[in-house]
């Protein structure tokens, strides 16, 4: 593989992938009750909006579910198998595409979720400021991962170990 088609692999994985995990990630706020008002929830409902509002006349969320969100992120990963099968000359059958989009965004997904866990354990280790926005919304997002976790490992003092059981839990779905 040329050095230029490299690179055009490497814009378009981190380029779709930043997009797909925008809206990943708002569904994730909304799924999770984050609070609305917080900085940093405001920059990817902002994000998002001018994409989801529109879709939402036609695709409305489902209990807590932002359906519209799901669709996008699907359609940006997508996008992303048939922009890297024309660049590659390795373009999927169409049954094909859906499938490996799928795939792609759930490994999106699993990627998103196995980071958060990990900034949110090593924030644990460091003094940090407790009145940052970006802590509330961590706790947030990683908790519904970790209060399972917290169930099946003994109390062990002050070190939790949950996030080490669910790092190694994502890690193995995101091999599967």
């Amino acid at each position: 593989m040329s050095c230029l088609l490299e690179a055009a692999v490497l814009l378009v994985e981190v380029l779709v992938g930043l997009a797909a995990g925008l809206f990943l990630v708002r569904v994730a706020l909304q799924l999770v009750g984050a609070a609305f008002h917080n900085p940093i929830s405001q920059f990817f409902y902002r994000a998002t909006n001018p994409l989801l509002v529109p879709m939402r006349r036609w695709m409305p969320p489902w209990r807590r579910l932002d359906v519209a969100g799901i669709v996008v992120a699907l359609i940006v990963m997508l996008l992303k198998v048939a922009l890297l099968g024309l660049l590659l000359a390795r373009l999927p059958a169409p049954p094909g595409w859906l499938l490996l989009g799928l795939a792609e965004l759930l490994a999106l997904a699993l990627g998103i979720a196995l980071w958060l866990v990990v900034i949110r354990a090593l924030l644990s280790f460091v003094g940090v400021d407790r009145s940052h926005p970006a802590l509330p919304l961590l706790a947030q997002l990683t908790e519904p991962l970790l209060r399972p976790a917290r169930r099946i490992l003994p109390a062990t003092g002050a070190i939790d170990l949950s996030p080490l059981l669910v790092i190694l839990a994502l890690l193995l779905a995101r091999v599967l």
